[in-house]
């Protein structure tokens, strides 16, 4: 058996010329024929099973020969057939590639005719649907990723590059970075009161790789709010614990009920209840507290958007209470971008050594060179900066979606507003799926809250009523009013022009 590793085309090479095949295109010539055929063969392979993609420029004829030590004409009589039948194409000045289409022309018999199976047409299909295409997106838990402050956090990488030791860039703490853990121990006991010593805060791939390390080492039934994220309660399953809903109302989850759930810990939103907006009520919080240390229980904090906060005091942390029984969990996703995957916790005592050791069992940590730059972005007051613009911008969307819902759609009541990047629009009973079937067909990205609903859950009076969650913090600034005036439309649609007394 005959193997090669092709050498890139020769020639000139820039963003113009498009992917060239690498020193990672394996040719197996081996098998029956002569080395034309081989070679036929093994570029064939390569591009029925994707190896070689549409537009892939090949090596040069010179190059490719030299590399597999055959004559030049062999493997230019190669390329010629292989155009001839479609597989490949040549133009001057573009060098031989990939064919574009996805099936190559089909080869002929000596007599020049094409297989009778080839000959047959094609019986026609049926159209496939096409869902409608998006024109504006409103769903909740984004933010607005063109606001990511390129040339601040450029100038924090370069700074925090430079000034990296080289032990830096080995294999890192299970923990993360102390350059980042310390910064981040700084800002979270001043901007969010939690009591985070850096040695207690393990950093993680965002807030779902730190659910998901949780879930692993609790490994037990876990209480998680009514009205939630599927993919956090997914999360938990696979990892294998079981959930359990504790009902909510206007006054945050009753925890209450997780006296008779049987759980060994709960997950909440205290500062601002994801989806319904509601903060967790001051007598709960305690309630909460109370029963995780009576029962030797923990309880898992997802501050998620903790930074964002309108019309209120900024609601303390629930870790505060005791750092010993709740773990708080924060994450860039909100702040800044999703892309980054960054995420801390704050984890007890009790449970940092469990969750270390899971951490060096799988080897899972984050990139250094974002966890530096984080560090320095922190440090240098460019995050503290940054916050506070995007604050300002979403407190006027926020205000611009409530007048213009309240002049175009005003029996729809607009709750959850006084923090955070979205809002709750309770509509009239039965409204919920005839408005998302209008927003569907409009090109209007929304959800409802019945979709966030826990399936052992049965719908309750308040948050259980039909209504959207609208993410005012998704769209570009300048896709921000289109995107109202969209909504506003698709409501008067499907809920008709209400006359206003």
């Amino acid at each position: 058996m005959r193997e090669s590793w092709a050498n890139p085309a020769d020639g000139p090479a820039g963003p113009s010329a498009g992917p060239a095949a690498g020193s990672d295109l394996h040719l197996d010539l081996g098998g029956p024929g002569g080395l034309r055929a081989c070679l036929m063969r093994a570029l064939r392979d390569a591009v029925r099973t994707g190896r070689l993609a549409p537009g892939t420029r090949l090596p040069s004829s010179r190059s490719l020969a030299a590399d597999l030590g055959v004559a030049r004409n062999t493997v230019a009589d190669a390329y010629a057939e292989l155009v001839a039948e479609g597989w490949l194409t040549a133009r001057q000045g573009s060098g031989t590639r990939v064919a574009p289409r996805a099936e190559p022309a089909a080869p002929t018999d000596p007599s020049g005719a094409r297989p009778a199976a080839q000959r047959r047409s094609p019986r026609p299909s049926a159209p496939a649907r096409t869902p409608p295409r998006v024109l504006h997106d409103l769903r909740s838990g984004r933010p607005d990723v063109s606001a990511f402050p390129r040339a601040a956090w450029l100038t924090s990488a370069r700074r925090a590059l430079t000034a990296a030791p080289s032990a830096a860039l080995g294999y890192d703490d299970p923990r993360g970075r102390p350059e980042l853990r310390r910064a981040l121990a700084g800002y979270l006991s001043r901007a969010r009161g939690v009591r985070a010593d850096p040695e207690r805060i393990v950093v993680c791939a965002g807030f779902v790789r730190g659910l998901a390390l949780l879930g692993e080492v609790l490994g037990t039934t876990v209480a998680v709010e009514s009205y939630g994220l599927w993919i956090h309660r997914d999360l938990l399953a696979r990892a294998g614990a079981r959930t359990v809903p504790l009902p909510v109302d206007g006054r945050g989850a009753d925890v209450s009920a997780l006296y008779g759930a049987g759980a060994r810990a709960a997950l909440l939103t205290p500062a601002h209840q994801y989806p319904t907006g509601v903060p967790l009520h001051h007598d709960r919080r305690t309630a909460v507290v109370d029963w995780a240390r009576a029962t030797g229980a923990v309880v898992l904090e997802d501050d998620y958007d903790g930074e964002f906060r309108y019309d209120r005091r900024p609601v303390g942390v629930l870790q505060d209470l005791d750092p010993e029984r709740v773990v708080y969990l924060g994450t860039t996703s909100k702040s800044l971008v999703p892309g980054l995957r960054l995420g801390w916790m704050v984890v007890p005592e009790a449970l940092l050594g469990p969750v270390l050791a899971v951490r060096r069992e799988t080897a899972e940590t984050c990139g250094v060179l974002d966890q530096l730059t984080l560090a320095d972005f922190l440090d240098s007051g460019a995050y503290d900066r940054h916050v506070r613009a995007m604050r300002l911008r979403y407190r006027r969307r926020r205000d611009q979606l409530v007048a213009a819902l309240a002049e175009h759609a005003p029996a729809v009541r607009v709750t959850g507003i006084a923090a955070g990047l979205h809002a709750v629009l309770e509509l009239p009973p039965g409204a919920e799926e005839p408005v998302l079937e209008a927003a569907r067909r409009a090109g209007v990205a929304l959800e409802g809250l019945a979709r966030f609903r826990h399936p052992a859950a049965a719908p309750a009076p308040g948050p259980g009523r039909d209504a959207l969650v609208v993410g005012y913090g998704t769209p570009p600034e300048h896709g921000f009013s289109p995107a109202v005036e969209a909504l506003c439309a698709v409501l008067r649609g499907a809920l008709g022009r209400p006359v206003r007394g």
